[in-house]
């Protein structure tokens, strides 16, 4: 009799076990998802990474089925909300959209609580854009050429106002100096509208920003476009000139956004994910509503493509840390 209790007790412990296997195999992801997803971002609200979240929230809804909740996390150059994305579970109800400073905060910060490539699986990118350097209308320097002859002038006396510390913002005022040998001094805010509000009330004379968030003031006179970042003019800002244009060689810096998910997420639960971001992404009203918001082009890819951007990036901004000297915190 003790016998038979014995293995009956072992039948129902090997059943129990054997259904907790079964039930957290990959083959459960087939009715994902279920229920709704969190989107995490690092930036301000109103920012360029926070429309690009509600947008692109909206596309994968459709696709998915379900609600996307947007969840903004500021803070550290988006390494809050990284690392939030990171610890979460992997289970495909999580997911964060970066930008470009999710590359460069493992070239301007001694240690991570992650990997920026290795602790996530990696979704898709979505867009590439460039960034506008941009002074008050009433500034005495009227071109980038003009504000860098002020700023040889008087090392240090200048300052440019960015999104924050790590932020691709940051690191494209940076390489301004090494290229053109000037010293203007960078001073973090929390967002791009942060910064915009530092510009006009004379907190700083100079930012570095996104072009959908300046467009409007640089249109309605109250703000300066000096340049723009990338190699060529944006179609959102036509009559500003580039930074190689102003005798700057070489320079370009175009940021992009992404989305990725946990390490360790199902790769069916991955599967579906970047189908339905691709998926999304071909539909010409969010394309538009997407490269209207940042005045850039929409790109989607596949997790190694985006894996690669990533790794090259890292590769790209320590090298103009180490030139620029800048100390990592």
């Amino acid at each position: 009799m003790r016998r038979m209790k014995r293995l009956a007790a072992a039948i129902f412990l090997l059943g129990g076990f054997l259904g907790s296997c079964l039930a957290t195999t990959p083959a459960s992801a087939d009715n994902y998802p279920s229920r709704p997803i969190r989107l995490l971002h690092g930036f301000a609200a109103g920012g360029a990474a926070d429309t690009l979240s509600r947008i692109i929230a909206d596309g994968l809804s459709k696709k998915l089925g379900q609600p996307i909740i947007v969840e903004a996390k500021p803070g550290a150059g988006g390494n809050i909300a990284a690392d939030a994305v990171a610890k979460a579970a992997p289970d495909g109800y999580t997911i964060g959209l970066v930008t470009g400073a999710h590359a460069i905060s493992a070239a301007t910060y001694k240690s991570l609580a992650y990997q920026p490539a290795e602790s996530f699986e990696m979704i898709s990118t979505l867009v590439y854009y460039a960034l506008v350097i941009a002074v008050r209308s009433d500034y005495p320097a009227k071109s980038l050429g003009e504000l860098v002859a002020m700023a040889k002038q008087k090392p240090g006396a200048l300052s440019f106002g960015s999104v924050g510390f790590g932020s691709t913002h940051h690191l494209a005022g940076e390489l301004l100096n090494a290229a053109a040998g000037v010293e203007i001094v960078h001073v973090p805010y929390r967002g791009d509208s942060q910064s915009v509000t530092a510009l006009l009330g004379g907190e700083v004379p100079v930012i570095v920003g996104t072009p959908v968030l300046l467009a409007p003031q640089i249109q309605g006179g109250a703000i300066r476009g000096l340049a723009v970042t990338s190699p060529t003019r944006t179609a959102l800002l036509p009559d500003v000139p580039t930074v190689q244009e102003a005798g700057i060689k070489g320079y370009d810096v175009r940021t992009w956004a992404g989305l990725l998910a946990p390490k360790g997420t199902p790769p069916a639960i991955m599967a579906a994910l970047n189908a339905a971001t691709r998926g999304a992404l071909e539909d010409p009203d969010l394309k538009q509503r997407l490269e209207t918001a940042v005045g850039g082009e929409v790109r989607g890819s596949s997790a190694e493509e985006m894996k690669t951007l990533i790794e090259t990036e890292i590769a790209k901004w320590t090298g103009v840390v180490e030139r620029a000297k800048i100390p990592k915190i």
